[in-house]
């Protein structure tokens, strides 16, 4: 997968720098930042439901192509972290030990934290519309759309809690005879679960930021939104219907290219 995608990359670059009609806008640049991803549901489904923001790693390189003065197309290859966290009662996807299983859409609950983190080699291809002279600091438009791959997907568990019945946490599992509450149970895990995740992924993305002047080259501050048009569980029925979407802060540079 990392390999094709690279290659996808380079085959872009090669195919459209051919074709720039601006020689004084074309760049190569690397940016890095932090991503705010969060995954979205329905609500329908109790394993996919109430997840919220966590924190991940964006980073990666890009090519910029120009098509007019102050219009170019922009292609990147980022490693971007997606994902999402939920803390609190929620069900646990599989009985802890000693456990019976329970029917189908009925689940033990919990007070834990659950972090789901799944890491994606993406390709954003954008168009850029840039405002302003080069020679001062400048604002710019982009959007498009982006290809992910799936690079590695776990869920981290950690706490302990006794165990419900309800996710109110109001129904307290009881042993018999004497209907004491079961002992605390640790939810100290990781668990690779790529193998429920789709493979492919792709949305749509678009932002903008400031182009910073530093001779022939720029500086540069970026935001952007991203959101995914497709359902990453490959068994939706179990698992959900969650897709991805984040909002991602970098700073990069970038060098002109004769």
């Amino acid at each position: 997968m990392r390999k094709t995608l690279f290659s996808l990359f380079i085959l872009v670059v090669g195919f459209l720098s051919i074709y720039s009609q601006d020689e004084k806008n074309y760049y190569i640049g690397f940016k890095g930042g932090v991503s705010i991803p969060q995954l979205s549901s329905e609500q329908s489904n109790e394993l996919s439901r109430d997840y919220k923001s966590r924190v991940a790693p964006n980073f990666g390189g890009f090519v910029e192509l120009g098509l007019k003065k102050k219009l170019s197309f922009q292609i990147e290859l980022n490693f971007a972290g997606q994902g999402g966290k939920r803390i609190g009662i929620q069900p646990i996807s599989q009985p802890p030990a000693g456990l019976p299983a329970l029917p189908n859409g009925v689940y033990y609950y919990a007070n834990f934290k659950n972090v789901a983190k799944l890491n994606y080699l993406e390709v954003p291809a954008m168009l850029k519309y840039k405002f302003g002279s080069k020679e001062k600091t400048r604002v710019y438009l982009n959007g498009g759309i982006y290809y992910g791959g799936l690079v590695n997907a776990k869920q981290v568990t950690s706490g302990s809690s006794t165990i419900y019945f309800d996710r109110n946490g109001q129904v307290p599992l009881l042993l018999p005879p004497n209907g004491t509450p079961l002992p605390a149970v640790s939810f100290d895990a990781t668990t690779d679960i790529k193998k429920d995740i789709q493979g492919n992924n792709f949305g749509l993305t678009g932002g903008g930021g400031l182009e910073i002047p530093h001779g022939k080259n720029y500086f540069l501050i970026d935001a952007r939104i991203s959101y995914g048009l497709k359902t990453i569980q490959k068994d939706t029925a179990r698992n959900g219907d969650s897709k991805t979407g984040n909002l991602v802060i970098s700073v990069g540079y970038a060098f002109r290219v004769k």
